[in-house]
């Protein structure tokens, strides 16, 4: 039944039986079959074919039995690389996403360490924002997310490990040390942000909002880097991630002032209830956790 739920996977994830038998190097009668025999065994119609329009919709037991069949490939690739790894030295791969702000300034120097400790395991690091990170996990293509923005989904098991605060960062100016944050000062004012979906850009939205602020413009950019080198050459000013700006600001290349503690935020770690962790997987979530408390916390 393996090769039954490999097949029914593939023309779920691309609509269409041909595709999906050139994507598994099978001849469509086999893929037709296949989903015939897992239709006879569950006693339950999958996909529905119009002959007429040459398309197909997937039932909703069809879309149950594709969430469980994806569930139970993965389960038995984390169970066969923990048994075939089962030795002194750890093997395995792991395919995490980080969002950009710990993808740019937390894992970097802690990739460094792991690596160095753990040579065997091979780590793929895909850099979105949280709302694409959340994606790829449904989609199982994710091993982890490591996340800064808030997620509402019950599909997720989400577990907190490092504190950042949000800061207001403008262009450098001696007179904005030690002063107390100004509302009015920031009204028909340029703003830098990031792009919808990031977990900064939520805040710089609230932000906005709980503060009846009215920006002159908004400056669309889709990295921190590029945030925060517009501010540094006076293009605007915005709401980011303290880990971000910290080097920038002691080089006096910008200034910030510090919000309330409604705009601090925790850094999680993401993945589907229903699956289970491999050993390689577990183990960089473990080493993580440790670094970041030993290091920056």
């Amino acid at each position: 039944m393996l090769e039954e739920f490999k097949t029914f996977i593939a023309v779920v994830d691309f609509q269409n039986f041909t595709k999906a038998a050139e994507h598994l190097n099978l001849s469509q009668p086999s893929v037709s079959t296949h989903i015939k025999n897992l239709e006879s065994s569950f006693g339950v119609t999958l996909i529905n074919r119009s002959v007429k329009q040459k398309t197909i919709s997937i039932t909703e037991s069809g879309y149950t039995l594709y969430k469980r069949a994806k569930e139970i490939l993965h389960l038995l690739e984390v169970t066969y690389s923990d048994v075939k790894n089962l030795s002194n030295s750890t093997k395995g791969s792991i395919r995490i996403g980080a969002s950009l702000t710990i993808g740019e300034y937390v894992l970097p120097k802690f990739l460094s360490y792991f690596s160095e400790k753990y040579p065997d395991i091979d780590v793929e690091i895909v850099i979105e924002n949280t709302s694409l990170i959340s994606e790829h996990l449904k989609k199982m293509t994710l091993d982890i997310g490591i996340i800064e923005g808030s997620i509402s989904s019950t599909f997720f098991k989400q577990e907190y490990f490092l504190e950042d605060s949000l800061v207001l960062a403008t262009p450098y100016s001696d007179n904005l040390k030690n002063n107390d944050l100004n509302i009015d000062s920031l009204q028909n004012q340029k703003w830098i942000a990031r792009e919808d979906g990031s977990g900064t850009r939520e805040y710089l939205n609230l932000f906005l909002t709980q503060n009846k602020i009215v920006p002159k413009s908004i400056m669309v950019l889709g990295s921190n880097l590029a945030v925060k080198e517009a501010v540094r050459n006076n293009l605007g000013i915005t709401i980011i991630s303290s880990l971000v700006v910290s080097e920038a600001e002691a080089r006096k290349e910008l200034s910030t002032l510090n919000l309330n503690t409604e705009f601090s935020r925790s850094f999680s770690f993401i993945y589907p209830k229903e699956l289970i962790l491999s050993k390689a997987a577990d183990i960089f979530l473990q080493e993580l956790k440790s670094y970041v408390a030993n290091t920056l916390s």
